[in-house]
């Protein structure tokens, strides 16, 4: 008997398939057998107790809601499969991690520069830890302005998860090798040409960054993992293909 019944990830190619797949492992894991996935595969500070070495990578697997895991998975299966094509599979992975891991560098960097703002240096180990006995005893502060301890303890005790960076790495990548290229939008009724698209989210990003606007999202992350896809595309010399 033949069975003509289809994949749903045939025609995907190789790392977009097996990126997708995997993602969608970890987020239902994590959802459904081992509700503290986040918090040990989530990545912290590099400072903070929290932090393992291995969440360098794993937190590019883990994601913190529905909405949040669906909107990077639709941007990896609508962009990432001609940029696999262009870049061939080996490429698009070493693009796609070492984006994901620009994206730490730069919200390290930021995370680093808020700790030195409030105790004049990149660790604040000692202060987390004064700021638990003034809690646990009942105090009002720990010695610090309550922006703050709320700064320091956000920092040190709140992981981040998310393929963000990375998706933002294909984005750059995306509408720098193919800039005329018509993107239809859910929320927008006419199309828009990603060289104006990609840029406007980027410019989003940086505003929400320095106002602190929505800062559960780590917004320096998205625009790291942006300069580092840019600064690839660039070392590696990649250009727009002849046939497009």
């Amino acid at each position: 008997m033949y069975n003509n019944t289809a994949s749903p990830f045939s025609g995907i190619p190789p790392v977009v398939k097996n990126l997708l797949i995997i993602n969608i492992i970890c987020f239902a894991g994590g959802a459904l057998i081992f509700n503290r996935a986040n918090d040990l595969f989530g990545v912290y500070y590099p400072d903070s107790p929290g932090f393992h070495v291995w969440q360098v990578i794993t937190y590019m697997f883990m994601h913190g809601g529905i909405a949040h895991i669906f909107f990077n998975m639709f941007a990896l299966f609508m962009f990432g499969p001609i940029l696999e094509q262009v870049f061939g599979s080996k490429r698009f992975l070493n693009f796609y991690l070492i984006t994901g891991l620009g994206a730490l560098v730069l919200q390290f960097a930021v995370q680093a520069l808020e700790v030195y703002s409030i105790v004049d240096s990149v660790s604040a180990r000692q202060f987390i830890s004064d700021i638990n006995v003034a809690e646990r005893s009942a105090r009002i502060d720990a010695g610090l302005a309550p922006e703050d301890r709320m700064t320091l303890l956000s920092v040190y005790t709140t992981p981040m998860v998310g393929a963000s960076g990375a998706i933002y790495g294909l984005l750059i990548a995306f509408g720098y090798l193919f800039p005329n290229t018509p993107l239809m939008l859910i929320f927008l009724p006419v199309p828009i040409k990603a060289k104006y698209f990609i840029p406007v989210m980027i410019l989003i990003e940086l505003f929400l960054g320095v106002s602190r606007t929505g800062t559960s999202i780590a917004h320096f992350a998205h625009i790291g993992g942006a300069l580092f896809g840019f600064l690839l595309i660039k070392a590696w010399g990649i250009r727009r293909p002849n046939y497009w």
